[in-house]
């Protein structure tokens, strides 16, 4: 374990304390921030919102791309598109980050959690098709649970620390059962996954793609999110919404439904285009430091680095290894953290806390076994 701190310092040329992902402001950053502030347009209008849903887009490969103001509310938005509401349910990972469950509840709709697969720990396709063959049926176009008669009308998959789910096949199992899929690619900026031949950006196999800028994602913008999507009228409807739903007017303010106010302010986005502006540099430092943990780690017989998953190039945005003896996780966690070492044990599982005890689930093997085992290791990119 010793061995495990020292490397850890020498990547980072330190011995002070070593957090698990710190942001680095590298480029452009202070130079559009002062632009923002003498602009005086340092809310929710202004250039830089604008310049990084068209950069963003284009990064992504989506027609569409509107900014929110964390990728909470981009993926509460996202479920408002797809029509949940009071009492529908929404299919999701048990294994995820608290985020993906509020968005759910904030509509008064339900979670319903399905296994994920070892190899990405993202939602399983064979669980998602096991869950709907079992327990819905189709009524008129509309996925009806029948042990609820609640109608399941989205699904969320989560590209879990920066690895792709297999989300082509979850594509084709919620396109056949009528169940909108929104991907929940909040960790997966500049991952892609292969599928039939053709190479995609995570968040845009689905309906609505939803990312997140907070201060430990790859890119930051302190806070912030977006919403992708190839529908013109969902974008349109999405930037309405973010908008307080107001009519645009020279001068008078008319609204003309309840909507939020979800904007990305233009010093938010400011600081983003100059992030955005390094992402492919810091894509590829996080991958050389995943070989170098690789390698490392293949000298521990307890311990596997997670890697990739087949047909994904992943941007590694968080380092994880798996402890197979349960003991050993916990020694870990303790010898490092003690040693100046952050690291962290992957979520508590959802259906595990108390808000979402009585939620409905299946038998959640494997995602039991990786809350056990699955550590986060240093992860910053490295200067």
């Amino acid at each position: 374990m010793k061995k495990i701190v020292e490397f850890i310092q020498k990547i980072y040329n330190t011995k002070n304390f070593i957090p698990l992902h710190e942001p680095k402001f590298i480029g452009n950053e202070k130079k559009y921030l002062n632009d923002c502030i003498d602009s005086t347009f340092v809310s929710s209008v202004g250039k830089y919102v604008d310049l990084i849903e068209e950069q963003f887009a284009k990064k992504v490969g989506s027609k569409y791309a509107i900014a929110t103001v964390n990728g909470t509310s981009a993926l509460h938005i996202s479920l408002i598109l797809s029509d949940v509401k009071n009492n529908d349910e929404v299919i999701t990972q048990a294994l995820t980050f608290i985020a993906t469950c509020n968005a759910i509840s904030y509509l008064g709709a339900k979670p319903v959690f399905v296994d994920v697969d070892l190899d990405t720990m993202g939602l399983s396709p064979k669980s998602l098709k096991n869950f709907l063959q079992v327990n819905c049926e189709i009524i008129n176009n509309v996925c009806i649970n029948k042990k609820t008669n609640n109608t399941i009308k989205a699904c969320v998959p989560m590209h879990t620390f920066g690895h792709s789910c297999k989300i082509d096949e979850i594509k084709e199992i919620c396109d056949n059962w009528n169940i909108a899929l929104i991907e929940d690619a909040a960790e997966s900026l500049g991952t892609y996954y292969r599928s039939n031949n053709i190479t995609k950006h995570t968040g845009t196999f689905g309906k609505l793609g939803v990312f997140s800028f907070n201060g430990n994602k790859i890119i930051t913008s302190g806070g912030g999110g977006v919403i992708v999507t190839d529908d013109e009228n969902l974008a349109k409807r999405a930037k309405h919404l973010t908008t307080t739903a107001k009519v645009p007017h020279k001068y008078e303010y008319v609204h003309d439904e309840i909507a939020f106010n979800y904007r990305m302010p233009n010093l938010n986005a400011a600081l983003l285009v100059a992030q955005l502006e390094q992402l492919d540099k810091f894509i590829n430092n996080k991958r050389n430091l995943a070989l170098k943990y690789e390698e490392l780690f293949k000298n521990y017989d307890y311990i596997d680095f997670i890697k990739e998953p087949k047909d994904s190039k992943s941007n590694y945005w968080l380092q994880a290894v798996l402890l197979k003896n349960i003991d050993a996780r916990d020694e870990f966690l303790e010898f490092t953290n003690k040693n100046g070492i952050m690291t962290r044990p992957i979520w508590r599982l959802m259906n595990e806390l108390e808000m979402f005890k009585d939620s409905q689930y299946d038998d959640l093997h494997n995602s039991k076994y990786l809350e056990q085992r699955v550590i986060n290791i240093s992860s910053s990119v490295v200067i």
